[in-house]
């Protein structure tokens, strides 16, 4: 995602409304994302779906290795053998 360009990235709902269109294809020729301002502060932020998309696996990805951390730390870990013997019971 690029950074937002603040001299171009910010509008009003109200003119968002009646550009949306154009802001839209801003969207998707520019990459970056816009922030739509309500009474004169931040309401919401309109991104692409790729961009979208790319910030949800990042927050997975980084809750999954703090949970890993967290185990790590509380010693909630399986040696190779005991791991080895888990999946094939499980298969089993």
């Amino acid at each position: 995602m690029k950074p937002i360009n603040i001299a171009n990235d910010i509008v009003p709902v109200a003119e968002f409304k009646v550009r949306i269109s154009k802001y839209l294809n801003s969207i998707k020729s520019t990459g970056r994302p816009m922030i739509i301002t309500q009474n004169g502060k931040p309401a919401a932020v309109l991104l692409s779906p790729d961009d979208f998309d790319e910030l949800v696996y990042q927050k997975s990805l980084i809750e999954s290795i703090k949970r890993g951390i967290s185990d790590i730390e509380k010693g909630d870990v399986f040696t190779t053998e005991e791991l080895k013997a888990e999946l094939e019971r499980r298969r089993a």
